[in-house]
């Protein structure tokens, strides 16, 4: 483990090899989407494996692959928000809502971007505590909680067209718990939508497309990481295989999540989150993992 921590930063993927890596990166695809933390995932899934911690920076690069889901998935959506942004600036039209929207979506993101830049040293470290298993269950517990409560006492009412800048900014301040691992970007998003009154499938769109600029620009970030790092061809090669895993399963996830939340509620995540909490700090408690 040594070799791929010579810079500071954990680059343990590269030790998986291929086969690995296109596993971790279908759970990756698939968690990072739902609301049941990847970051869980990528540190569970090894231990239990008995394989090298992946890494934050593998995790982060990974998030690249849901972005295309997103995009795939919402095109619709973000073609008209783009479209109609842009006529209103031609126009000078500040009112339209599509520019207002764009606005604070881009405003939102300061938050995250901010906290990243300030933790980015702690969370690309080799053995960083933030990455430790009793941290991640503590995380996906709370989760759970807050989960738990927005379904029982919101309003599931609103849509997305009648979010506001308080909306966004909110949602955007909910983002930044994700840098916790166990938190979850989707899962603090969407109980944040869900909190303000929207309803179960427009807090997820809400959730999704307030996230693109973030999760663009952490797997940006990640990739210049690794770059000044001087990763090598292989290793180059061992991540554009779990990009490619990981792209397939997280259109999949989101399709899934979206019927879930248009035919049911966020119940089943809640039930999921507290388990696999509870299974962390059993399993760390009594030396399980």
């Amino acid at each position: 483990m040594a070799d791929f921590c010579a810079y500071g930063m954990n680059t343990g993927f590269v030790a998986l090899g291929y086969a690995k890596v296109a596993i971790l990166g279908v759970v990756q695809g698939i968690t990072e989407l739902l609301p049941i933390s990847s970051t869980a995932h990528m540190r569970v899934v090894p231990a239990l494996m008995g394989w090298p911690d992946p890494g934050s920076a593998f995790s982060a690069a990974m998030q690249l692959a849901a972005l295309a889901a997103v995009i795939s998935y919402f095109y619709t959506d973000i073609r008209a928000l783009a479209m109609g942004s842009t006529i209103a600036i031609v126009r000078r039209d500040f009112a339209d809502p599509h520019l207002r929207l764009a606005l604070s979506i881009l405003i939102a993101t300061i938050p995250i971007v901010l906290a990243g830049l300030a933790l980015s040293p702690v969370l690309n470290a080799c053995n960083s505590p933030l990455r430790g298993l009793p941290v991640i269950g503590w995380a996906c517990v709370a989760m759970g909680v807050l989960l738990a409560g927005a379904e029982l006492f919101a309003r599931h009412s609103r849509g997305t067209e009648q979010a506001t800048s308080i909306d966004a900014i909110l949602v955007g301040v909910a983002q930044v718990g994700a840098l916790i691992p166990g938190v979850s970007r989707s899962g603090s998003t969407l109980t944040a939508a869900l909190a303000l009154g929207f309803r179960r499938e427009e807090a997820a769109r809400f959730s999704f497309l307030l996230g693109i600029p973030a999760i663009t620009l952490a797997g940006s970030k990640e990739l210049w990481e690794l770059h000044r790092y001087n990763l090598d061809p292989h290793g180059w090669s061992v991540l554009a295989v779990g990009l490619l895993a990981a792209s397939v399963s997280a259109f999949a996830a989101i399709w899934s999540l979206m019927r879930i939340l248009e035919r049911h509620s966020a119940w089943p995540f809640v039930v999921y989150r507290m388990l696999l909490g509870v299974l962390l700090l059993a399993g760390t408690g009594l030396g399980w993992l």
